[in-house]
């Protein structure tokens, strides 16, 4: 129903705001924001696919005479979106080759077989993909693993008792929650992020590197990841259990089953070796070889180029991707990025975004800590409703004339909101991680709100001493 409301509702909004008798800001303005009214509750609502919502600006700009189709169009094409793609692109050879798996059940075999190590290890390994991979996808992959474990409870002589099931709710949970913040360490970890960054190079002509995000994200993850464990096993779901030696004998028939590294998992090994550190040595690689000039979009695209002309088999022709692999990459996404471009790009042309700074900088009695504080609680909590990419894309522009209106950094405001959209523990429907883990039976919603609801009130404060003492360091 609520689909079936917005679909209809985005057009009208849209049409009574273009046909208002009188001005909001002046014609062109209005334009633009009819056209966001429209795009905004279809990515609320999602009335239709978010990727779908994205095309509108490529649609309508042009036939509306805010933008020509040139303009617009190298939206879709900006460079941060082929960072995302060379991204997308080295997430699917770590999936195909099976190498993602294999990291994953390492690190988990490193931190023991004690009930609550053993939920540390599959938090550490689902956190340490989520960097580099989709949080989906992690999820996935980490999800079977675990439910092993969970069976050998199940069977086990004292059948599944109280002490289990909380065993199995912080392994369920812990997965999807490390799933969400270990994708915040890294620029391609997670869309928010590269929404948000590709937003202020092409507005603002502000460059995030890739190393100094991760300055600012490795650490936030990692406070976290030790938030959500401590939380989960020691005050939500202590299970108290004793060691399971089985719970390790599944990891090591799980990694026998894998046998040993492949030809193809040591070339992508290599491969993302050389460009994770490409990516944070990019500006120091820069001053001391002169005639190249590497940008973190160049590097992913190289990255994305090396494993579809690199021969794996010279003489039989074998590639490690081919370009059929690219069905499984979610293009969606990229529209995603260069529709919310597009519409910050209109919003920041028409003037909207300069009006709102003015409005916010004639109101003296607003403290810019509580108006963040405020924001980041906001988008927190909204985030749980619907999609933090579209979420990151409608607010971005405007809370980038906040910080404007309060002659602040912008990136101060911007990458605060762009974190909490991350972070999403109460409820099934916030992310795909927690559905998934909700989808496997050990989990009700009212189990994973009780642990979620803390975590939410812990992230914002969390994310405000960063948005006070780590940030203004860096950027």
């Amino acid at each position: 129903m609520v689909k079936k409301i917005g679909l209809v509702l985005g057009p009208v909004l849209f049409l009574l705001i273009y046909n208002l008798p009188f001005e909001l800001l002046n014609e062109e303005a209005d334009k633009v924001i009819a056209i966001a009214a429209w795009m905004v509750c279809w990515w609320v609502t999602e009335a239709v696919s978010i990727s779908v919502t994205a095309l509108i600006p490529l649609a309508f700009f042009p036939l509306l005479g805010i933008a020509d189709m040139k303009t617009v169009s190298a939206n879709y094409g900006s460079p941060i979106v082929f960072l995302f793609f060379g991204g997308f692109v080295m997430a699917l050879a770590l999936e195909k080759v099976n190498l993602h798996r294999r990291i994953a059940l390492n690190i988990v075999k490193l931190t023991g077989t004690t009930p609550d190590k053993v939920i540390l290890g599959f938090m550490l390994a689902t956190a340490a993909l989520s960097m580099w991979i989709s949080n989906t996808a992690t999820t996935v992959v980490m999800l079977p693993i675990a439910l092993s474990v969970i069976d050998l409870l199940i069977n086990d002589e004292d059948g599944f008792t109280k002490q289990d099931k909380n065993f199995a709710l912080a392994l369920m949970l812990g997965i999807a929650f490390s799933a969400n913040v270990g994708g915040i360490a890294t620029i391609i970890g997670t869309p928010p992020n590269t929404v948000m960054v590709g937003f202020v190079e092409q507005q603002y002509g502000t460059d995030i590197s890739f190393l100094n995000w991760m300055l600012m994200g490795v650490p936030f993850s990692a406070i976290m990841i030790f938030v959500i464990y401590m939380v989960l096993v020691k005050i939500v779901y202590p299970n108290h259990l004793g060691a399971k030696n089985d719970s390790k004998q599944i990891i090591e028939t799980e990694l026998k089953k894998l046998g040993k590294l492949a030809g193809t998992e040591k070339r992508v090994m290599i491969i993302f070796i050389i460009t994770m550190l490409s990516w944070i040595f990019r500006q120091y690689i820069n001053d001391w070889v002169p005639f190249i000039t590497l940008s973190d979009a160049g590097i992913s695209l190289l990255a994305a180029f090396s494993l579809f002309a690199i021969p794996f088999s010279f003489n039989k022709g074998e590639f490690i991707l081919e370009w059929k692999d690219t069905v499984k990459l979610p293009w969606g996404i990229l529209i995603l990025f260069g529709g919310g471009l597009a519409l910050a790009s209109g919003l920041s042309a028409a003037g909207v975004i300069d009006y709102i700074g003015e409005q916010v900088a004639s109101n003296d009695a607003l403290p810019i800590f509580g108006i963040s504080l405020a924001l980041i609680a906001i988008l927190l909590f909204m985030t749980e409703l619907m999609s933090n990419v579209a979420l990151v894309a409608i607010f971005a522009p405007v809370i980038a004339g906040i910080a404007i209106g309060f002659d602040t950094e912008i990136l101060h405001l911007l990458i605060p909101i762009t974190m909490a959209s991350s972070c999403a523990f109460m409820l099934p429907m916030a992310t795909p991680p927690n559905a998934i883990v909700f989808a496997s039976g050990y989990i009700k919603v009212a189990e994973m709100a009780k642990a979620g609801a803390l975590l939410n009130l812990i992230a914002i404060a969390v994310i405000c001493l960063f948005m006070v003492f780590v940030i203004p360091l860096l950027f």
